[in-house]
């Protein structure tokens, strides 16, 4: 007997046709790998449990797929459906991409169909920041006079993400120029927790979309924090990787010298899955790394016993919201207890300095990138962003090359101190001063952007110094908040370890199991 029943799924207001709730009878009949293996398959699907599946993980579609217990097209038309129900309010998408993310789908299924596997992504729905260039849709980088700019090429993470068999839903939305405030190209995102609750800047529709179960996994970019504070707004995970591992080409800019792209997702396992996908070298990106990183995914499952975890016990408290600092701590101890050695941490206490010298070379930056359009287009930027590149304008060479080598400075010593340990533990910003702190709320109107150098020291140490950091969540969620994370910053090319540290601590705890209630 089904344990669904018909008539109440047409009953509601999501207006799903008697065909696809035959569909649905009959998938929820089937059982899906909840598992990293498909040796380890075992029924999972409940009474209920169908309607959840859109907070299933990557790697548990991925297997699903993989085992034809569901097609591409399939998952791919009830995510879709998702997005048109839900993302009228939560604002994550600027443009959904139905036509080429279903005609994609139906071509995974049929090379499945004929025995060809691409690999852990294919034919699993997912979505990018709209940074990054799509021959197919527009790439507006929430500029008004981009809304119908389609590039003649892709990104090369797109290219690749297709090679693997990704299917891209559409691109997610995000600050103006990946700053701060939004365009009047989109609206506002809202948090998946809370509508009044801060979503993060400037990847927003990324967190917001992977929260929300509209898409199973999410680009993001980061230049001072901004993989890292959607993901602590939105609860969820995402790492910024070290600087060049991924190609930039084909992404628009924001600051090159600081620019990053990274995967944003629900669990640990799956960012690594995203990141091995994305990751290698690119004759086309000058910033590109030819060195190779070890395997994203081989050792994750391996114990962490004697790996040292390096800790900065003021850096945690100071500034803090007391309850974030506790969840840190706390997690700081399961570590332990699964065999990592905590070792004392200094981090370098020139936090305002570094903070100037970030905003400065952002800035100055940001002007540059933007100088085919600032200031002879000025009144079609938002004011926020066009605030960032007038400022950028005025900084001199010798303020500039001051700002860069305080940069180098910084990078050198923090490497250094980071290649004594695996991996050093701190508070991942987007949450300091308080979790209810009107700082980090958006209201109608109100833009949402980081407001002082509070979550800003969180932030950019990482994109100074370009070495890799996993944000991922570390408490129970309460009180109509996210649950609390923090961030697992480590020498360069370390992400291999840095995911093997946060997925024992993730399978131990279990915090990623926690959604918003949407």
């Amino acid at each position: 007997m089904s344990i669904i029943n018909p008539d109440l799924l047409l009953s509601t207001n999501q207006k799903i046709s008697r065909r696809e709730v035959t569909r649905l009878i009959a998938l929820a009949s089937m059982t899906i790998p909840f598992a990293m293996s498909c040796k380890e398959i075992k029924p999972a699907l409940q009474a209920g449990e169908l309607q959840s599946i859109h907070f299933a993980t990557l790697s548990e579609i991925a297997d699903f797929i993989r085992n034809k217990k569901i097609s591409s097209e399939e998952i791919t038309r009830l995510i879709l459906k998702r997005i048109e129900t839900l993302d009228t309010k939560l604002n994550s998408y600027i443009t959904v991409m139905n036509e080429s993310a279903l005609s994609t789908a139906k071509a995974m299924d049929k090379e499945l169909a004929e025995g060809k596997y691409r690999g852990p992504l294919h034919g699993v729905p997912i979505a990018v920041k709209d940074l990054l260039f799509t021959t197919n849709a527009p790439t507006t980088g929430s500029h008004s006079f981009n809304a119908n700019f389609i590039p003649s090429f892709n990104a090369t993470v797109i290219d690749k993400l297709q090679q693997a068999g990704a299917i891209i839903l559409g691109k997610l939305n995000l600050t103006e120029g990946a700053m701060g405030g939004y365009n009047s190209i989109s609206k506002i995102p809202k948090n998946p927790w809370g509508s009044d609750l801060w979503t993060g800047v400037s990847s927003s529709g990324s967190g917001v979309a992977t929260a929300a179960g509209l898409c199973f996994g999410s680009i993001g970019s980061d230049t001072g924090g901004s993989i890292r504070f959607p993901c602590v707004a939105n609860g969820i995970v995402g790492m910024k990787p070290t600087y060049g591992l991924v190609s930039r080409y084909g992404v628009l800019p924001l600051a090159e010298s600081l620019d990053h792209v990274g995967p944003m997702t629900r669990t640990v396992l799956d960012a690594a899955l995203m990141l091995e996908v994305m990751a290698g070298y690119d004759p086309h990106d000058a910033t590109s790394l030819e060195d190779k990183a070890q395997p994203m995914y081989a050792s994750i499952k391996d114990n962490i016993k004697g790996m040292k975890i390096g800790v900065d016990h003021n850096y945690i408290s100071k500034d803090v919201d007391p309850g974030l600092s506790t969840s840190i701590e706390s997690a700081i101890k399961k570590l332990e207890e699964l065999g990592a050695t905590i070792v004392p941490f200094e981090m370098p206490s020139n936090e305002k300095e570094r903070g100037g010298a970030w905003f400065t070379i952002v800035s100055k930056e940001a002007f540059e990138s933007n100088k085919s359009t600032y200031p002879s287009r000025k009144n079609e930027y938002g004011n926020d962003f066009a605030g960032i590149l007038e400022m950028g304008s005025k900084v001199t060479e010798t303020q500039y090359k001051q700002a860069r080598q305080l940069q180098v400075d910084f990078k050198t010593k923090f490497r250094s101190l980071l290649s004594t340990v695996d991996a050093f533990a701190a508070p991942a910003g987007g949450m300091a001063k308080g979790l209810t702190d009107e700082m980090w709320r958006s209201k109608e109107g109100v833009i949402p952007h980081f407001s002082n150098e509070l979550d800003l020291q969180f932030g950019e140490p990482a994109d100074m110094a370009g070495i890799p950091a996993l944000t991922l969540p570390c408490g129970k969620a309460e009180g109509g908040m996210p649950p609390p994370g923090f961030q697992l910053m480590g020498g360069p090319l370390t992400e291999a370890s840095l995911f093997r540290i946060g997925y024992a601590y993730e399978q131990a705890t279990e915090w990623y199991k926690q959604h918003p209630n949407i």
